[in-house]
């Protein structure tokens, strides 16, 4: 995708090199995201992130953004290593495992372009809760931990638009998993209760 002529506009970032996540090293490396800018600003109405960004604001957190490629079967993010960055995908499906309690690995959901994969372990540091496997080529924009800080410090404004959006998805997660959990728990409740009327 060609460069938007426009971005000669904004001012210039320190490259992003040395922030790049050595956990996404076994991917192959395509450049910074500027190029992909508009390109993630049309994913908005799919991206829970980005509702709120206009396309300049997209187009300066790209920025500090890298992208990658990852071919079918690669794993792009995995179950119990550390993490300090998020993922971005821009093309491709990725699925989401989990290991149970068996150490069997389940499937507990398939993305697509706009979902962010990652925002937990790159807030808090901990290790990843499920691993993250490319099944068909992929291409995901990666925002390092150091990323997110730089652009608090030069662009807090924007930094701050970020951590709201990835505060805002994480609520609506832990409360998507609680009412499944209510769920669960509710049923578990019928099932004894019927034991004991027999």
């Amino acid at each position: 995708m060609p460069r938007d002529s426009s971005l000669s506009a904004l001012p210039s970032y320190p490259s992003a090199m040395s922030e790049r996540p050595r956990e996404l090293a076994h991917l192959e490396h395509v450049g910074d995201a500027v190029q992909y800018a508009e390109h993630m600003h049309a994913l908005i109405p799919s991206c829970t992130l980005l509702e709120n960004f206009s396309l300049s604001e997209v187009r300066m957190l790209a920025h500090f953004m890298d992208v990658f490629r990852a071919g079918p079967g690669v794993e792009i993010i995995r179950e119990g290593d550390g993490g300090d960055f998020m993922v971005m995908i821009l093309q491709g499906r990725v699925e989401v495992r989990k290991r149970d309690r068996w150490n069997e690995t389940q499937v507990i959901a398939e993305v697509e372009a706009g979902r962010t994969l990652g925002e937990m372990s790159m807030i808090d540091g901990e290790p990843r809760f499920a691993t993250c496997v490319a099944i068909e080529p992929a291409l995901v924009a990666g925002l390092h931990r150091e990323s997110l800080a730089r652009i608090i410090v030069e662009q807090p404004m924007l930094g701050a638009k970020i951590l709201m959006e990835i505060v805002l998805m994480l609520s609506q997660r832990l409360r998507a998993t609680s009412a499944r959990l209510v769920k669960v728990l509710d049923e578990q409740a019928r099932q004894a209760s019927g034991l004991h009327e027999d």
